[in-house]
């Protein structure tokens, strides 16, 4: 190493912070970087709001390894006692978690619960910094990286990088290809609450001819969003009024609203939901984390728990690398690999068992012919 710090890891989402965690742990001298905090405005006043709410059973092994769940179970979360769908027919399908080994999942608030991760890595040795990371210079060993902060650019040396910026993989598309499954969108709004009468803690995900709706009690309300692509978006939806009514519109999703419609209704806000994944993960000096190395499409609930997962085995590859471990990286490529393959196996088995909109365009883009043909994955 020629100065500054051992890693650097931007981004202090659950990859990020995870990653920062554990090479902390690991008696690494690493910085996370972060934008400086800020308080965005929430529907109806609620505050910052962030969608990607669905923590499933499958994160408790993990989360008690690395000594976090106490600390979750006792945050105000609220439990996901399964997931109810109407997929493939009118009709809704239940799966509960009652035999799940793991126990019952969570229904995020995604803001305390990232700044849960960031503190935790913070308190494990991790220096927080503030600013947006720009780019990349210099060489593997000897990295600097630009960081902005109020329009002010600076440069923090070290050895490694860890991405954990998301889908924009801002420092790894320097030397890496992102690769898109589609263009989908979600549009979201936080119907704020609680209303007393809402005790239902299963997500309800229902398909609809242009896209697919879903809803689950939150923390701070009811969270209802709808997925589509962003060539399909129909413009009702950019609208409060109009999301409301299309999300009445659906046959069980409104069943969920009850209560919650009173008074000004939240616009609805956008955020992107395409799968991706980045070709490599990982080269010399640098490794993706989260978003940034493999991004999920909402319908799998696997974005958190993915993650988590590779921002600690992104921590294993630095920390084994800055020890002269040479098959370090070629292991956490292998290792994303195994998340990616079930995943896109999944999924196209998924939207496949829904049938009954084949000539709509949202639907005719995931049959699985379509997709074979396209490549399933393309540049972008």
């Amino acid at each position: 190493m020629t100065g500054g710090c051992d890693a650097v890891v931007a981004g202090a989402g659950p990859a990020g912070s995870v990653a920062a965690l554990c090479l902390a742990r690991a008696g690494r001298r690493v910085l996370l970087l972060a934008p400086r905090p800020r308080d965005l405005p929430g529907p109806q006043g609620a505050g910052p709001y962030r969608i990607g709410e669905t923590l499933p059973p499958a994160a408790r092994p993990l989360l008690r390894d690395l000594g976090l769940l106490a600390g979750l179970e006792t945050d105000g979360h609220l439990p996901c006692t399964g997931t109810d769908a109407a997929w493939g027919s009118e009709q809704l399908h239940g799966r509960g978690h009652v035999m799940d080994p793991h126990g019952h999942g969570w229904h995020l608030d995604r803001v305390r619960f990232d700044a849960f991760l960031r503190g935790a890595a913070e308190d494990a040795g991790a220096r927080p910094v503030c600013g947006v990371a720009v780019r990349r210079t210099g060489r593997p060993g000897a990295w600097r990286l630009v960081v902005r902060e109020r329009g002010v650019e600076r440069e923090l040396p070290c050895a490694w990088l860890v991405d954990a910026t998301g889908r924009r993989a801002v420092i790894a598309r320097q030397g890496a290809v992102r690769l898109r499954q589609d263009r989908l969108v979600a549009a979201y709004a936080l119907l704020t609450g609680p209303v007393p009468a809402d005790q239902d803690l299963r997500t309800l995900v229902e398909s609809a001819p242009g896209g697919w709706w879903y809803t689950a009690r939150v923390p701070t309300g009811r969270l209802v969003a709808h997925l589509t692509d962003l060539d399909l978006v129909e413009p009702r939806l950019r609208t409060a009024t109009g999301f409301l009514e299309g999300a009445v519109g659906t046959r069980h999703v409104r069943t969920r609203l009850d209560g919650y419609a009173a008074g000004r209704l939240p616009e609805p806000r956008w955020a992107p939901a395409h799968g991706q994944r980045l070709a490599p993960p990982a080269g010399p000096g640098w490794v993706a984390a989260g978003d940034a190395a493999l991004a999920c499409d909402p319908l799998s609930s696997q974005g958190i728990l993915t993650a988590l997962h590779t921002g600690a085995r992104a921590a294993v590859a630095v920390d084994d690398s800055l020890r002269g471990e040479a098959g370090a990286l070629v292991a956490y490529h292998a290792f994303v690999d195994g998340i990616a393959a079930p995943y896109l196996a999944l999924r196209a088995r998924a939207y496949a068992d829904e049938a009954r909109w084949v000539s709509s365009p949202f639907w005719a883009r995931r049959r699985p012919e379509v997709a074979a043909l396209s490549g399933v994955l393309t540049p972008g």
